[in-house]
């Protein structure tokens, strides 16, 4: 089959690794792949070199902006239209809320046979205006009519999808985000690497955090929960990776908080490297405030760090409350605080935890996993 996956942009980013990850995949399985993106610009990093090397063909598109703009929007449609037209591809397969918008929409214009949307995470959602989730949601509902099938990561997706009438539930299917598991196992020298880079102690409890330094991430709702949990727990030492435009923000409240010194800033770092920053934490806090499937609690569990996250989207598929970690009500800070302090007293549950988050995630989010259903959906979806 020739499979054409759309893109809005190529940042470091849990929608865009999951696609590389399926375009690998299913170019080594023999199928002919195209991976169209718009521009990568941005502090959150790039894969467009990833996907240059991946074999297949890889289609930059100026006109595919992340930013609404209705002139842009238009042209993009159009030259999204054409692209399929030459490429006459037999499925198109379209990833994040503008690329999904506007690729099906152009691959309908075109004429495609068959079209898959693939749900990361909702285009609307708690973080938004009323008006702005309105406006999606109808979009999201006028798109999936042009939709033949739609991959959604997380159980989540599929009901608030049904819930807002997007489309029947027999239109959507659960297709977990897909990791290069075997990347990540936990080894002991991983661990004494990380924590002397941080110049952190054996005594000390790493609580870690991997997102983007952007809005809706949670850090408005981390810094607190961080003073909150250092003022009862000493031992507590804080490592952000990632980077992003609030960073000065950010920093500047650490500091006001006094909490500079007992917080490190890793910055932006490749994909590759982040199993051994996980190995130097005990526990990992996940505040986002919209999610799909959190992929950071995915990997520390595989490096069994149990994760401390709030109980929002698929989260809850992922963090068993009790079992792989602890979830907690949205925006509860005593509630985070006090299972980070919790979780940060006892070794021995932390050891518990994390081997049955790695027992829970390790086959459930192989990616070779991911193309396997993905492919076989094709498959049933391809004409006779």
């Amino acid at each position: 089959m020739h499979i054409c996956h759309v893109i809005t942009r190529l940042i470091i980013g849990g929608a865009q690794e999951n696609t590389l990850l399926t375009c690998a995949g299913l170019h080594e399985r023999g199928h002919r792949v195209t991976l169209i993106s718009g521009p990568t610009r941005g502090p959150e990093g790039s894969l467009v070199e990833r996907a240059r090397g991946g074999g297949y063909e890889f289609i930059e598109l100026p006109e595919l902006i992340r930013a609404v703009n209705p002139w842009m929007d238009m042209r993009a449609r159009r030259c999204l239209a054409m692209e399929f037209q030459r490429l006459r591809p037999d499925i198109v397969h379209t990833h994040s809320s503008k690329a999904g918008i506007l690729g099906r929409l152009a691959a309908a214009d075109a004429r495609v046979p068959r079209i898959v949307h693939t749900i990361h995470g909702m285009s609307f959602n708690r973080t938004q205006p009323w008006p702005v989730r309105r406006a999606y949601a109808w979009l999201e509902w006028l798109t999936a009519r042009r939709t033949h099938a739609i991959v959604a990561v997380a159980d989540a997706m599929i009901d608030q999808s049904v819930a807002a009438g997007i489309c029947r539930r027999d239109k959507l299917l659960t297709v977990y985000s897909g990791m290069e598991v075997g990347q990540f196992t936990p080894h002991v020298e991983l661990r004494a690497a990380a924590r002397r880079a941080w110049g952190v102690t054996d005594d000390q409890v790493v609580v870690g955090t991997v997102a983007r330094l952007f809005r809706r991430k949670g850090y408005e709702q981390l810094i607190p929960v961080m003073a909150r949990a250092a003022a009862r727990a000493p031992r507590l030492h804080f490592v952000w990776i990632g980077d992003g435009a609030q960073r000065a923000e950010y920093e500047a409240e650490l500091a006001r908080l006094g909490l500079t010194a007992r917080t490190t800033l890793v910055g932006l770092i490749p994909p590759a490297d982040v199993p051994q920053m996980l190995a130097g934490c005990d526990l990992l806090a996940h505040t986002s405030q919209w999610e799909g499937l959190p992929r950071a609690v995915v990997q520390a569990l595989l490096m069994q760090v149990p994760a401390v996250a709030f109980d929002i989207d698929g989260t809850p598929e992922v963090v068993l409350d009790g079992q792989t970690g602890r979830c907690v009500p949205l925006n509860d800070l005593d509630a985070f605080s006090e299972a980070l302090c919790d979780l940060a007293a006892d070794a021995d549950l932390r050891r518990r935890l994390g081997r049955a988050g790695r027992e829970h995630c390790l086959e459930r989010f192989d990616w070779r996993r991911m193309v396997d259903q993905l492919e076989a959906l094709y498959q049933r979806l391809r004409p006779s």
